[in-house]
């Protein structure tokens, strides 16, 4: 997995994280939702260059 993914896939999780804690204490729940989206669409990214890299070797 190169430097750059690693990084990307971090961004998204951490994005996530600030627009799920954002949609929490305004009580949005629609901003909410969309923070655990780019969460989970950090993770599933990250586990697809774990993938990639296994079949590398």
């Amino acid at each position: 997995m190169g430097a750059d993914d690693k990084i990307d896939n971090k961004t998204d999780k951490l994005k996530g994280k600030v627009k799920e804690a954002a949609g929490t204490a305004q009580g949005d729940e629609d901003l909410r939702a969309e923070g655990k989206k780019d969460q989970t669409k950090g993770d599933v990214k990250q586990a697809g260059e774990k993938i990639k890299d296994a079949f590398k070797s």
